[in-house]
């Protein structure tokens, strides 16, 4: 026995080496599996950062328009009681508002600030700067002529909407993260199936409340192009119906199941599912319209133009939904690596919040 001992202490430098307790490793030098494996969604926590600037001034010039269709069409409603419930505004309009948000969203973030006074900035400070802003964009067209003169109601309507914004809007911006991929040459490369599983993304009624809007934007323009066309209006006024938010959030949100499954578990490629969307996107208009026809809401007619059926759908547009349908795949990319979270991140910040340059997170989304 005391043999067999000295010879189990007599061990090589090397293999004496091997039993020591291994260093804890640098993080740079741990394998792409670990990061894999710390997170749910298959990606390292520094890769979730707030919502870049650039995908937050696309959600603020789409959500502006849809607070123009839904103020026009709720005005002209009690006006008229058509229940085709139109809508107004415009690509101009849309970019103003993208501005204005962006403005309104620096002013939110000086909130702490009134550490102590939330009922000031919230119910004084806030609402003011809002109704000021909203004023002076409401005269911009109307510069060279008379000041418009804001009513009664419109300042209330307006105090209402400085209110959401301030408690909601904001608020609930940052409750959303977006998940830059790391670098591919320092991680396995994963099928995409497993990938795309992996990822969380937002719920679905937030899924379906964003298409809704993207609807609104997509018929903004897409109408206000015929009416530059067909009228030669330069200033690109749009039209659409309160009715097209349920029809667009409702078929995005199949088609994007659609591609989930056809791209990812049966690996169609795009020209193969393109079809399906097509057929999917014509029966589903056709569908609603023959639906709000029978109670005079149905807001387009296209007879007068060529390859029509019933004033319903046309193939006119055929090339319009071949772009969005196109363009809806790489839209259903992008929501997939947004999170929705419990805490709140500072739009500049990580996840664990420290501060991240637009540098470093635009390196991170690119590579």
């Amino acid at each position: 026995m005391a043999a067999r001992r000295r010879d189990s202490l007599r061990i090589r430098p090397a293999d004496n080496a091997g039993l020591r307790s291994p260093k804890k490793p640098r993080q740079r030098d741990l394998p792409s599996s670990s990061t894999s494996t710390s997170s749910s969604a298959g990606y390292a926590s520094e890769s979730m950062t707030a919502l870049p600037q650039w995908m937050r001034l696309y959600f603020y010039g789409m959500h502006g328009v849809t607070l123009d269709i839904v103020l026009s069409s709720i005005r002209r409603f009690l006006d008229a009681y058509d229940l085709k419930l139109l809508g107004f505004s415009s690509p101009y309009l849309c970019i103003v508002h993208s501005i204005t948000h962006f403005v309104l969203e620096k002013v939110y973030m000086q909130k702490k600030c009134f550490r102590g006074r939330p009922v000031i900035f919230h119910f004084i400070f806030y609402p003011s700067l809002y109704i000021g802003l909203q004023i002076l964009i409401g005269n911009i067209f109307t510069i060279t002529d008379n000041i418009k003169v804001v009513s009664a109601t419109q300042l209330v309507i307006h105090y209402i909407l400085a209110l959401y914004f301030s408690s909601v809007f904001h608020k609930g911006l940052l409750h959303l993260q977006y998940q830059c991929p790391e670098k591919r040459n320092h991680q396995a490369k994963a099928p995409a199936p497993e990938k795309a599983k992996r990822l969380p993304g937002l719920p679905g009624i937030l899924r379906f409340v964003f298409f809704g809007m993207h609807g609104f934007l997509d018929e903004i323009v897409f109408t206000s192009v015929f009416n530059l066309f067909e009228k030669s209006d330069r200033w690109l006024n749009g039209h659409t119906s309160l009715w097209s938010f349920l029809m667009y959030g409702s078929c995005s949100f199949v088609v994007e199941k659609l591609y989930m499954h056809l791209h990812f578990e049966r690996g169609w490629s795009t020209w193969m599912r393109l079809p399906i969307y097509i057929v999917f996107i014509y029966t589903w208009e056709f569908s609603w319209g023959l639906a709000l026809r029978q109670y005079d809401a149905c807001s387009w007619d296209y007879s007068h133009y060529p390859l029509n059926y019933m004033g319903l759908v046309t193939l006119l547009y055929l090339p319009g939904w071949v772009c969005l349908s196109l363009y809806q795949d790489i839209l259903s990319n992008v929501l997939l690596r947004v999170v929705c979270t419990k805490e709140e991140v500072l739009f500049g910040t990580s996840v664990n919040g420290r501060p991240s340059s637009r540098k470093a997170v635009f390196k991170r989304c690119v590579d």
